[in-house]
């Protein structure tokens, strides 16, 4: 058994190198771009007399950085070839994330807003997998060259972990003889619905609270009569593109739903595991970073004539770290390569506990990670000079969103105790 990357997954992160260093870093350092990267980074970002939305010249670089990565080939590598991807696995994808995390902030892979080198995009897919023939010729190339983007309208402000539980509703009509759904309910934490054309909205529209039968996905446009964008929720880093929005007797034509109408969450669910395992290996590389840079500094700072790492109180939580970081990065490779060897189905059977495990571990432990590079670096650690702050802001995010902690370990519960899984009791 191997416990190393294959040499054309590791050969590849040494050809993305090679081009955030001809062409990303240089379009960090025109003009100032620098800015949104240094101390100055969450003041240049944010357009605080807007809502506290991203500011335009923010938000036009990461486009500039997309379209160059699209150019040079990366920016879609996920993507199936049909595509114009490169059919990138999960196991490169890990690597990927994990290798562009650890390199530190830059343009080349922005924490705040997840925005790479190396795309996720995952809403194509959503669409080849579960959209209908003309959804897949009319959304897909739009989702791609950008002119269509979609917000994920799930949470409520009632409802968070139990969806299923969701007091947005739809019940069918009939305008002008065409068949449609009168949607009304609330929404939250709808990311991006500054910039997005559609919302993927789940209402029930029958069956009971707590059941995933009789919830629709539906696609809604955000010019639609009845849907308004309410407040941009502040948050832990700033800038916030996450509102409320709220729908009105919105009505959209039957053919507006994505997937099977009685199981919409099933789009919510498609992708799930691809995407936490690539947000562990993305928040394992951002603790490998703190790390790194706390032993770093712990050999070249020399208070009372000798460097820290003599000290045992500045060894011992580093130990405790490296050591984590070493088995969950062997856990993060293997449940990767597991998950490339069989379809989402048995994903889901066999292999949901260990991605649960990975992800709420790697998140927790970027998060110790990054306060002790910071108690190591004393009062430069806090300050915004160092990046820590950033990270431990960002990354505390994902101890809730994506799934929070307790519902992965419920899940892996679940697999531990025979609720659910392969070895389900009867």
């Amino acid at each position: 058994m191997m416990f190393e990357l294959p040499s054309e997954i590791t050969d590849y992160l040494a050809e993305l190198d090679a081009f955030i260093d001809a062409e990303i870093k240089p379009i960090e350092a025109r003009d100032d771009n620098i800015r949104f990267f240094d101390h100055r980074r969450e003041n240049s970002r944010t357009d605080w007399d807007n809502d506290g939305l991203p500011t335009e010249d923010w938000e036009e670089l990461l486009s500039e950085m997309r379209r160059t990565a699209d150019a040079a080939g990366h920016y879609r590598f996920a993507l199936p070839s049909e595509f114009g991807g490169q059919d990138g696995s999960n196991l490169a994808m890990a690597a990927i994330r994990h290798h562009l995390a650890h390199k530190g902030l830059g343009l080349h892979n922005d924490l705040q807003n997840e925005s790479s080198i190396v795309g996720n995009l995952v809403q194509p897919l959503l669409v080849r997998d579960f959209g209908t023939e003309e959804q897949k010729r009319d959304f897909i190339p739009a989702m791609l060259d950008g002119t269509m983007r979609w917000s994920f309208g799930l949470t409520e402000e009632a409802h968070g972990s139990d969806a299923t539980w969701m007091e947005t509703r739809a019940v069918p009509e009939t305008r002008d003889g065409v068949d449609g759904w009168l949607i009304n309910g609330e929404k939250m934490w709808t990311t991006g619905s500054h910039v997005a054309t559609h919302c993927m909205v789940f209402a029930r529209h029958s069956g009971d609270d707590g059941s995933p039968k009789g919830i629709g996905c539906f696609i809604v446009p955000y010019g639609a009569k009845g849907f308004e964008i309410g407040e941009y929720l502040w948050t832990f880093n700033m800038p916030t593109d996450h509102p409320k929005i709220s729908l009105k007797d919105v009505w959209i034509p039957a053919d507006a739903v994505l997937g099977d109408v009685d199981y919409g969450l099933a789009c919510a669910q498609g992708f799930v595991h691809e995407n936490r395992i690539r947000q562990a290996a993305s928040s394992l590389g951002a603790a490998q970073y703190c790390i790194d840079e706390a032993v770093k500094y712990a050999g070249e700072r020399k208070p009372f004539g000798k460097p820290l790492s003599a000290n045992q109180a500045i060894q011992f939580p580093l130990v405790e770290l490296q050591t984590d970081a070493e088995m969950l990065r062997l856990l993060i490779w293997k449940t990767a390569a597991q998950m490339d060897t069989m379809p989402k189905p048995d994903v889901a059977k066999y292999l949901s506990d260990k991605v649960s495990m990975c992800n709420y571990k790697a998140n927790r432990l970027v998060c110790n990670a990054a306060d002790t590079a910071m108690q190591v670096h004393g009062g430069i650690g806090y300050s915004r000079h160092k990046p820590f702050e950033h990270i431990y802001r960002h990354h505390r995010r994902y101890r809730i969103t994506e799934g929070s902690e307790e519902i992965q370990m419920r899940k892996v519960a679940g697999h531990l105790f025979g609720f659910m899984g392969p070895n389900k009791r009867k």
